[in-house]
């Protein structure tokens, strides 16, 4: 082997030395993708069983005092004792006295007690013939009847409460076609429904909510506080995928398929005119210049927790994180009890320490997390430095819930309203047409205001599929 001179091994050792920040650095980026997990991100819980990916570190209970279970005054779920039952079905003493006497010749005396059992009846066809006649005036005219707008004018059709079975099970119980014809088929007694029908329903609810949804639209654009968020699905050709796009009240849901870009927002038809609170998880979409109408913004503390337990992963020596998190959460828990009480806003004796301990955590953490140097938008800098910036540049839009107990410190609402979109995809895999996506979030944003305003969701497609669909009522202007 050829012996290097002075300068070529220093030379070398150069070389490696270099060589291994570059690598440390890659090391780096891969334990911390790797360690990435619904605790410190905001993946899905679902996605914390992948190969490969840990789980996030179990939370410490703390305890409450209060014995497991329900707890004193908590709502109950117990079946109601019906007045008028269906049946009754007597129960008496059969057999003979002691005395010799058969009990059926017995006096009765009374019900001892009584018992009801809530059930349904056995399932199986019912066949309705429509006869239309035709009849002959005195005067020799003929008249012939109609048909009832709920009846097909073929030969034979299935009927309103079949229809309604056919997309509650596909849009609110996430039943593929095939399963969803076969216990058609069962319940008919073998002859199923081809899988243009079950299509075409929805096609054809969707058609009936048209309307009901651009009134929710309507209302949800003149709400106070509207949540957003967005998800993934895989709907289209193979290879693409789409947004679903949700704006969320506690009284309404709207879904539109589209993309992440500016258009995609503008065409879900909300923010262009709102001109409430906006809650969201600082998606940079959320804060353009185009929704000049915006009141202000609310980021989701829960995505901000989430960061900042990333953050106290990155910096295991560190207390800013730590101390962030403490304030944050005792900040809700403080907005959770005036809102009960029907308070405006957090007491400022109870708000004003809190918001302190949480600037002076911002402040450590920027002076302990240095600040890359380069362009804002193309230099990748060091994790939770943009985390801070954001805690320190829109202080406001991290605690504005903390002086209106009407806006939500987090976008639960939003994020448990899209959850059944991740579910559909889970079942079905990938949605080939955009159209009939389209038509399911339709029917979804139907289904899920119906039942916040206390809707059954059966009887609500019912209504839609015979033309009369249920519909929110609209607030008296204050």
């Amino acid at each position: 082997m050829e012996e290097l001179s002075r300068e070529e091994l220093i030379a070398l050792v150069l070389r490696l030395r270099e060589a291994n920040v570059v690598l440390e650095g890659r090391v780096r980026r891969l334990e911390r993708q790797a360690s990435r997990n619904s605790g410190n991100s905001s993946m899905p819980p679902s996605s914390d069983d992948l190969p490969g990916r840990a789980r996030p570190a179990p939370r410490r209970a703390k305890g409450s005092g209060r014995k497991r279970g329900k707890q004193p005054g908590a709502k109950g779920n117990a079946m109601p004792w019906v007045g008028a039952p269906d049946e009754w079905v007597p129960h008496r003493p059969r057999g003979r006295c002691g005395c010799g006497s058969d009990l059926a010749d017995a006096q009765d005396v009374g019900v001892e007690r009584s018992h009801q059992v809530h059930d349904l009846p056995e399932v199986h066809i019912k066949v309705s013939q429509h006869d239309v006649y035709r009849v002959r005036c005195g005067c020799g005219a003929e008249h012939l009847g109609w048909l009832p707008g709920e009846v097909s004018t073929a030969p034979t059709s299935y009927g309103v409460n079949l229809k309604t079975l056919t997309v509650y099970l596909l849009v609110y119980q996430h039943v593929p076609v095939q399963r969803c014809v076969q216990l058609i088929a069962d319940l008919c007694g073998g002859a199923g429904p081809s899988d243009g029908f079950v299509h075409g329903m929805l096609s054809r609810c969707a058609a009936a909510v048209a309307e009901v949804v651009s009134m929710i639209k309507a209302l949800i654009t003149m709400a106070h506080v509207v949540g957003f968020d967005e998800t993934t699905l895989r709907c289209g050709p193979a290879g693409q995928k789409k947004y679903v796009l949700s704006a969320s009240t506690q009284n309404a849901t709207i879904y539109h398929l589209g993309g992440r870009d500016l258009d995609s927002f503008a065409e879900a038809g909300i923010l262009p005119s709102f001109a409430g609170v906006a809650v969201h998880d600082r998606y940079s979409n959320y804060f353009h210049r185009r929704w000049e109408n915006l009141a202000g913004h609310q980021a989701c503390n829960s995505h901000l927790l989430r960061d900042f337990a990333d953050a106290d992963e990155a910096y295991p020596g560190a207390h800013w994180p730590a101390q962030a998190q403490r304030a944050l959460r005792a900040l809700i828990r403080a907005w959770h009890t005036a809102r009960e009480n029907g308070l405006a806003e957090i007491a400022r004796d109870i708000r004003d320490p809190l918001i302190l301990e949480f600037r002076r955590a911002i402040r450590v953490g920027l002076a302990q997390v240095p600040q890359v140097p380069g362009p804002r938008h193309t230099t990748a800098q060091h994790p939770g430095r943009d985390l801070l910036e954001f805690c320190r540049d829109r202080e406001d839009d991290v605690l504005r819930f903390c002086l209106d107990t009407r806006i939500w410190p987090t976008n639960n609402i939003s994020e448990r309203d899209l959850r059944p979109t991740k579910t559909q995809q889970k079942i079905s895999g990938r949605l080939t047409s955009e159209e009939v996506t389209q038509d399911r979030l339709d029917i979804r944003s139907y289904i899920d205001t119906a039942r916040k305003h206390g809707a059954d969701v059966i009887t609500a497609l019912r209504q839609a599929i015979t033309g009369n669909p249920w519909k929110p009522a609209v607030p008296t202007p204050t």
